[in-house]
């Protein structure tokens, strides 16, 4: 058992170090109120937003959210 929460906690640490590090990758959205809507239409109606480099930082930012959270429930389940 000592063994198991050992190894969970470490892909834990991992896995929010590279949350922390995708969240930070993303580009600001402050860029005023008309950037934000100009920038925002662009990006919500865009064809191509997935393949973007903006895209996978989303898409990467919600498997890790996704994976931090299941890993941290199995972690206090076993603790």
């Amino acid at each position: 058992m000592g063994a198991l929460k050992l190894i969970l906690t470490i892909i834990l640490v991992i896995a929010e170090l590279f949350l922390i590090a995708v969240v930070l990758l993303q580009p600001g959205k402050s860029a005023g109120l008309s950037g934000s809507i100009a920038g925002g239409a662009e990006t919500f109606f865009g064809k191509h937003k997935a393949k973007s480099f903006e895209g996978k930082l989303e898409l990467l930012t919600k498997i890790s959210a996704a994976a931090f959270i299941i890993i941290a429930v199995i972690l206090s389940i076993v603790s």
